[in-house]
């Protein structure tokens, strides 16, 4: 008797189980998912810009993300809506996310060319582009990537951009800085990748690289290296003219060039540098 009691409260448990269950589901059919609650319906978008700008001095940056795009979202139009673009960029850059940060900017950009912080704008797409290490951490071609070269291009073009239109501008000094940085750099690429053809006898190859550091970058600190380079290509490739050319560039501007020193005392081997490079 106890055991058929005993039996029967399972099965009626089991029975009331797949009852409570089927209404749950009924229910979740009907209303759907239950929803996260969303702080910013039924705000306006001065208490959703505000809010946002809150968490960004908290250092919320994922939070303040979710605010801003909504804010955009909802309010396309809205008075506030450059500032928020700017203000989204800016918080894409400081979460890590700068190629959202970048692409954010470049729209800023081109919708609001007159905005009254365009220098700003300028000033965080550089630094959305800029790396402040060195590109070469080895004699080798393995760790040179020019992908990155091409975005310490582009940081220096946006930095130059900032600079050339508001020479007045706060942020102006520090992009000249920074310029001056990345124009080392981009150059001093150019000449590991002209050692490393010079080596291999590539003289073409490295003259064009040569070149473009004293062409592009007449400020940077490996101009002499690079006539140097330019010198011993037209050399080898016996173009007397050109070889003789720079040869009085070099006297002229960099008198005490070990170049010119050693030649004038027969010996040339000093110069041969790449030689020991490693593959």
């Amino acid at each position: 008797m106890i055991s058929f009691l005993l039996t029967s409260i399972l099965v009626m448990i089991r029975y009331l189980t797949l009852f409570v269950s089927s209404i749950f589901l009924a229910g979740c059919f009907i209303f759907g998912e239950p929803t996260e609650f969303d702080e910013t319906t039924g705000q306006s978008p001065e208490w959703i810009y505000d809010r946002a700008e809150g968490l960004k001095d908290q250092r919320d940056f994922r939070k303040s993300i979710d605010f801003l795009e909504k804010l955009i979202k909802r309010y396309p139009d809205n008075k506030l809506i450059p500032s928020a673009r700017l203000n989204l960029a800016y918080a894409y850059y400081k979460f890590g996310q700068k190629e959202l940060s970048t692409s954010t900017v470049n729209q800023f950009i081109t919708l609001y060319p007159s905005h009254p912080s365009m220098d700003y704008a300028y000033y965080l797409k550089g630094l959305n582009l800029y790396q402040e290490r060195g590109i070469i951490n080895k004699l080798t071609m393995q760790d040179i990537s020019d992908r990155d070269v091409n975005n310490l291009k582009q940081a220096f073009d946006a930095f130059s951009e900032l600079v050339k239109k508001f020479p007045d501008s706060k942020y102006s000094q520090d992009s000249t800085d920074r310029m001056t940085y990345l124009m080392n750099k981009i150059a001093e690429y150019d000449l590991h990748v002209a050692r490393y053809y010079m080596k291999r006898k590539a003289y073409v190859a490295a003259l064009n690289r040569a070149k473009n550091v004293y062409t592009s970058y007449p400020e940077s600190i490996h101009v002499e290296e690079s006539l140097v380079i330019q010198y011993i290509a037209y050399k080898e490739l016996k173009l007397k003219d050109l070889e003789v050319a720079t040869k009085k560039v070099i006297d002229h501007n960099y008198p005490n060039n070990q170049l010119a020193l050693d030649i004038n005392e027969g010996t040339k081997t000093w110069w041969k540098f790449w030689e020991s490079l490693a593959d």
